[in-house]
């Protein structure tokens, strides 16, 4: 209950960074094809659990936002409640405080409030369900006796949901090991026989999260391309910084600055080598006063391991540290913490009658911290805008800042944003990517030219900037470089399903409708599903011939609604109304259709098809009356329209519905939309 009472406020967010990536935009989780391309393709990533997890509360609950927060946040404090089960089994003083103060310490805000983190969440329940089971098994019987049970058999499995989950897990093996030794005193030899399974599954998973990051991620390039001393100095550093959160956790930041390193100054290694002796005195006094310091200290950092730096991660090109990184790391420190608060009040009567007040005040002030943080992770703006504001050198963040005041229509504002991340770093091909697409919406084509291209001379497979680029080209007249260009950014990226919807709606106004179908229909499968696919998709149905499907979809348009549902609403009176085959015209729905459509502004397509929607029903009165309106509204200079309802309007006064050809269509309800 103090759990979910400390991250209340991230009940209230919405959906963050990467969560798109993750989850909202992540077609193996709102396509068709979930489960398979989760488990069989690369869409896996290194996490294919917390993917299945996120598959079923989409199909349970769509992309609601607050059930997703709610399960974050209960799945971290059921880690908390199995964690001081572990500690109780490793007779680890003060075990209830210890678990508490892990739990509601404000450097797991970022884990708990930001959605994508289950991958931190669910992990850690099996990571801690894992080592339960593991002591249960050591506690069965001695060294000597030892054979397979059930509860070794147990960890070995949720050994590996922990790391399908998330593979920073793959530390279980030594942390067992570290177990064994801390409950038995002593490590035999024979004991490394019985990690062997989990050292074959944290090896394969680790190998893979290797190659993933490099070839999936993006891990490569000058980002990552530190020197071996370099790596060494920045992993000593990554030690200390942690531990400072731990114990002053201020300022905590979603992206702190990244450091600049210099390998050749003999001062750079000294926290590293602290770290090494530190490491080798608690060793040697290991079976003495160490030993519960040595315990701790191994497994923090055992556990910190995989973001040392010592292996590429991706958000390495941001920052060598975040506060998600540390998770699971933060349990050793803090237990220590409360164990020797418990200890100390053990030896003196009269501070074990201060106990209770002292831990209590540590918890509530972390309960109250871990509050103010978790507001910081209710929406993108804020959480941009209070990363810029602890580093203001944070150019992701800016440039992401720009995103969400584009979004909100401030340009200006957002322009400021992305030249200020372009500042900090020229070579942010995001940056040049936003910035290109708001000086292409207000109409400075060829400046965003140049700004794409900068943006692919630094990331050719940049497949957004490719797409982006290629509608801009379009708008210009550029028809075979744009295609080119959607071509280029799906070989990149196949899921990119707004390219799909540009190079289908192009391809379709070019007159090659089966190729801009299949365009829209893979758009639709990736999850783009919104009425303009629909809509667009129902007027090349409709061009096909295929009336019924065209109906289908125009339907779908309209019940999603939004701009483009007002189109796929004169788009299916018109068809209604029109229809080459007789079998699907309808002409009251048609009538009803296009009536609540209109409004006082109106124009004459909107009145042309309400026109035909009234001969269709055959109220040819109505209909003289309605198209005769509608001439009156035509631009003069709109020579084929004028002819267009004139036509139709003498086919009214003699009586007769006006219906299409087959295969034709109108393609002008409402302009084009993205």
């Amino acid at each position: 209950m103090a759990t979910v009472f400390a991250f209340w406020p991230a009940l209230h967010g919405g959906f963050i960074w990467d969560d798109d990536v993750h989850l909202t935009a992540n077609p193996s989780i709102i396509g068709p094809q979930g489960l398979k391309e989760i488990w069989t393709t690369s869409a896996a990533v290194y996490y294919p659990l917390t993917l299945t997890t996120f598959w079923i509360q989409h199909l349970l609950w769509g992309l609601n936002p607050f059930p997703f927060h709610l399960m974050n946040i209960g799945v971290h404090a059921a880690v908390a409640v199995i964690l001081w089960r572990v500690l109780l089994r490793l007779n680890v003083r003060g075990a209830w405080f210890a678990a508490a103060l892990w739990a509601l310490h404000p450097v797991q805000a970022e884990s708990v409030a930001w959605i994508t983190e289950l991958k931190n969440t669910q992990s850690g329940s099996f990571y801690v369900i894992t080592i339960w089971f593991f002591l249960r098994w050591i506690s069965a019987g001695t060294s000597v006796e030892r054979k397979v049970q059930w509860a070794y058999v147990a960890s070995v499995l949720f050994a590996l949901l922990a790391i399908l989950s998330k593979t920073s897990t793959v530390t279980l093996p030594v942390i067992l090991a570290l177990c064994w030794w801390w409950k038995e005193g002593k490590w035999r030899p024979r004991n490394t026989l019985w990690l062997l399974p989990f050292l074959l599954v944290s090896t394969t998973a680790g190998i893979w999260t290797i190659w993933e990051q490099a070839h999936h991620s993006g891990a490569m390039g000058a980002e990552w391309s530190q020197t071996w001393p370099e790596r060494i100095v920045i992993a000593g550093r990554i030690v200390w910084f942690y531990l400072g959160k731990l114990i002053w956790p201020h300022p905590l930041s979603f992206i702190y600055p990244r450091w600049m390193v210099d390998s050749a100054n003999p001062l750079a290694y000294v926290p590293t080598l602290v770290v090494l002796v530190t490491l080798f005195v608690l060793w040697r006094n290991r079976n003495g006063f160490a030993r519960p310091l040595f315990f701790a200290f191994a497994y923090f950092v055992t556990s910190l391991l995989p973001v040392s730096d010592l292996f590429d991660v991706y958000f390495f090109r941001y920052s060598f540290v975040a506060d998600h990184f540390q998770y699971l790391a933060a349990i050793g420190p803090l237990s220590l913490a409360m164990a020797s608060i418990a200890v100390v009040a053990e030896k003196a009567k009269t501070a074990a009658r201060i106990q209770p007040i002292v831990c209590v005040g540590i918890l509530l002030l972390c309960g109250v911290l871990s509050w103010q943080q978790s507001t910081i992770y209710v929406d993108s703006l804020t959480l941009w805008r209070d990363t810029v504001r602890k580093n203001p050198n944070a150019w992701m963040a800016r440039t992401n800042l720009g995103a969400e005041l584009d979004d909100q229509g401030r340009y200006a504002e957002a322009t400021l944003e992305y030249r200020a991340a372009l500042r900090i770093n020229p070579n942010d091909a995001g940056a040049h990517n936003n910035l290109a697409t708001h000086l292409a919406e207000a109409g400075q084509t060829n400046q965003a030219l140049q700004e794409w291209d900068e943006a692919l001379r630094i990331q050719p497979n940049n497949a957004a900037a490719q797409a982006n680029r290629a509608y801009a080209l379009l708008q210009v007249g550029r028809k075979t470089e744009a295609f080119e260009g959607w071509e280029r950014a799906l070989k990149i990226n196949p899921d990119l399903s707004s390219a799909h919807y540009d190079y289908g709606v192009a391809l379709m106004q070019s007159g090659e409708i089966d190729p801009a179908i299949q365009h829209l229909d893979r758009a639709l499968q990736l999850g783009r599903d919104d009425p303009a696919v629909h809509y667009r998709m129902g007027l090349a149905l409709n061009r096909q011939e295929n009336y019924p499907l065209a109906i289908v979809h125009y339907r779908k348009a309209l019940e999603l609604g939004g701009p483009p549902s007002l189109a796929a609403r004169f788009a299916l009176a018109w068809l209604l109304a029109t229809c080459p085959e007789p079998r699907w015209r309808n002409g009251a729905e048609a009538v009803q259709l296009a009536k609540g459509g209109m409004d006082a502004g109106s124009g004459s397509l909107a009145l042309d098809t309400l026109a035909a929607a009234y001969a269709e029903a055959g109220r040819f009165d109505r209909a003289i009356e309605t198209a005769s309106e509608a001439l009156n509204r035509v631009a003069t200079q709109n020579q084929s329209q004028l002819d267009g309802i004139r036509s139709r309007l003498k086919t009214y006064e003699g009586h007769r519905a006006y219906h299409e050809k087959p295969g034709a269509t109108r393609n002008d309800f409402v302009p084009g939309e993205r």
